[in-house]
C-alpha cells in the first residue's frame, strides 16, 4: 500500500509539473496581450499618455553641430581654374528644439495639428571656437546669381560683382555664414539658415493613433496639403511616415521605417542595420540605404527627383538632391556629408573630402516595443553650384559645373539617464519580469514532470524486480 502511495504521489507530481509548465505557456499570449494593451494605451498621442508628454516637448537635448568647409586655395581657383581644396572646420554647436510645440489642436478625425518653433542657442563648451571664427567659403550671392539670373543678363551680374568688389569666395564669420549678413551685391540679408530662428517649417497634422495604433504619429498633411508640390510627380510628392521622433509600437526590423523631413523636402525610408544597447535598453538601429540618393540609373524610382539634367549629367549622378523648388528658388543641393554614397565626380571635383560611413550616415535608434526613437543623428550637407562663364570674370577659369560643399550638419539627440531609468522601470523591467516568470514556470514545471516521471519509472521497475524475486 505504501508503494502504491508513493507511485500515486509521483503521478500527482508529474501532473502538477505539466500544469505548471502549461501555465507558463499560457502566460505567454496572456502576458503579450497585457504588454500590448499597456504599450498601445501609452503610445497614443492624447493628453495623459507617455507618448503625448514626450511629443509636446522633447525631453532629450537636441543639438545641431555644424562643420564648415574652409577653402585653402581661392586664388589658384580664380587664376588657374584649379580644383578647390577644402578643410573641415567644426563642430560649432547649437541647442535646438528647446521650445514646446505650439497651437496644438485636436480634431474629430483622430488627428492633431501643431507648429514646431525653431530656434538655435550657441553652445561654446561643445564647439571648437567662437561664432566669430572666420572661414573662406563660396560667395552665396555669386553662386545664387549665376543660377537665378538668366545668362543674357550675366553682364549685369558682372557689373554688380565688380562694383561691390566681390569675388567667387569670401571670408566671413561662422555666425554670418550660418545666420546671415548683409550682402554687398544684392543689398539683402543672406545666410544658409537666415530664416531659421524665430520661425517654423509649417503646420503639421498627424494621426493620434486612437482609432488605429499603426498610424500613430503618421503625417496626415503638411501646410494643409496631403502631398508635396515640389517634384511635380505623384510618387516623389508623397508624404510618408512620421516625423521620425517615434513610430508605431512593436517595430518589425524586417520592414523599413518611413518618415518625412522638411529639411530635404521629401519622404525617406530607413532599414534595419543591427541591434544595439543604449543605457541598458535594446534598440534597433535603422539607417539610410545607398539607394536613397542613387541616380535613376541605379534606382529608377528616383527619376522624379532629378531636376537639373545638365548639372547631374543627364541624371546619372548619384548623391545629390536639388531642393531649389522648396527653397524659394535658391540653388541649394542637399547630400550626405562629404558626399557619402555619391558619384566619384562629386568627391573628385573638390579635394579634401573624406566620406566615412560611421561619421556621415544618418541613423535612428528605435526601441522596438514602444516605437520611440531614443537616439538619432540626422546628417545633411548643404551645397551650392557654380560653373563656367564667358562673361563673369571670377568664373572665366572654371572648367565645369561644380557642386561645392558649404557646411554639413549633424542634428543629434539621445535619451538622458532619467528618461532611461523611467523607461526601464515602467516598461522594460516589467516585460523582463513577465518573461522571467513565464520561462521559470515552463522550466520548473517541465523539470518536475520529467523528474517525477523518471522516479515513477525507477520505482515501478524496482517493484517489478522485487515481485519477480519473490515468485
Amino acid at each position: 500500500m505504501g508503494c502504491w502511495n508513493i507511485r500515486c504521489g509521483l503521478i500527482v507530481g508529474a501532473v502538477c509539473g505539466v500544469v505548471v509548465a502549461i501555465l507558463g505557456g499560457i502566460l505567454i499570449p496572456v502576458g503579450n496581450s497585457i504588454i500590448e494593451g499597456t504599450v498601445e494605451k501609452e503610445a497614443v498621442i492624447v493628453p495623459g499618455t507617455t507618448a503625448y508628454d514626450n511629443w509636446v516637448s522633447a525631453g532629450a537635448l537636441v543639438y545641431r553641430q555644424f562643420w564648415l568647409f574652409d577653402v585653402k586655395n581661392p586664388l589658384e581657383i580664380l587664376q588657374y581654374g584649379s580644383k578647390p581644396v577644402v578643410a573641415e572646420r567644426g563642430p560649432y554647436t547649437y541647442r535646438t528644439r528647446y521650445l514646446a510645440k505650439e497651437n496644438i489642436t485636436a480634431h474629430s478625425n483622430h488627428t492633431a495639428s501643431y507648429l514646431l518653433p525653431q530656434g538655435a542657442i550657441f553652445e561654446p563648451s561643445l564647439s571648437v571656437g567662437p561664432e566669430e571664427d572666420n572661414v573662406t567659403s563660396l560667395n552665396l550671392a555669386v553662386a545664387a546669381g549665376y543660377t537665378l539670373i538668366p545668362k543674357v543678363m550675366h553682364n549685369m551680374l558682372e557689373g554688380w560683382i565688380k562694383t561691390s568688389n566681390s569675388s567667387l569666395f569670401q571670408r566671413r564669420s561662422v555666425k554670418e555664414i550660418l545666420w546671415g549678413y548683409k550682402d554687398p551685391i544684392f543689398k539683402a540679408k543672406l545666410g544658409l539658415f537666415s530664416t531659421y530662428n524665430g520661425t517654423h517649417d509649417g503646420y503639421y497634422n498627424i494621426f493620434t493613433g486612437e482609432d488605429d495604433i499603426a498610424k500613430v504619429g503618421v503625417v496626415d498633411n503638411w501646410k494643409g496639403e496631403p502631398k508635396l508640390s515640389f517634384w511635380k510627380d505623384d510618387y516623389c510628392d508623397m508624404i510618408n511616415g512620421t516625423d521620425a521622433s517615434a513610430f508605431a509600437p512593436f517595430v518589425d526590423k524586417k520592414k523599413p521605417l518611413y518618415f518625412f523631413s522638411s529639411d530635404v523636402c521629401r519622404s525617406l525610408s530607413v532599414s534595419f542595420l543591427e541591434s544595439q544597447q543604449l543605457k541598458g535598453i535594446n534598440v534597433y538601429r535603422f539607417t539610410l540605404l545607398p539607394s536613397t540618393m542613387a541616380s535613376p540609373v541605379t534606382n529608377p524610382a528616383n527619376q522624379c527627383f532629378c531636376r537639373n539634367q545638365v548639372v547631374t549629367k543627364n541624371c546619372t549622378m548619384s548623391g545629390v538632391l536639388d531642393v531649389s523648388s522648396c527653397r524659394h528658388g535658391a540653388p541649394i543641393y542637399i547630400s550626405l556629408p562629404h558626399f557619402l554614397h555619391a558619384s566619384p565626380d562629386l568627391t573628385q571635383a573638390v579635394l579634401g573630402l573624406r566620406p566615412h560611413e560611421e561619421h556621415h550616415d544618418t541613423f535612428l535608434d528605435v526601441e522596438p516595443t514602444t516605437g520611440f526613437t531614443l537616439r538619432f543623428a540626422k546628417r545633411i550637407q548643404v551645397n551650392m553650384m557654380y560653373g563656367p562663364s564667358k562673361v563673369i570674370t571670377v568664373l572665366k577659369k572654371v572648367k565645369d559645373y561644380t557642386i561645392f560643399p558649404l557646411v554639413w550638419m549633424n542634428e543629434t539627440a539621445a535619451l538622458d539617464d532619467k528618461t532611461a531609468d523611467m523607461l526601464k522601470a515602467e516598461l522594460i523591467s516589467r516585460i523582463q519580469l513577465l518573461e522571467t516568470v513565464q520561462i521559470s514556470l515552463m522550466v520548473v514545471g517541465s523539470a518536475i514532470f520529467f523528474l517525477c516521471l523518471l522516479a515513477y519509472c525507477v520505482r515501478r521497475r524496482a517493484e517489478t524486480q522485487a515481485q519477480s524475486k519473490l515468485v
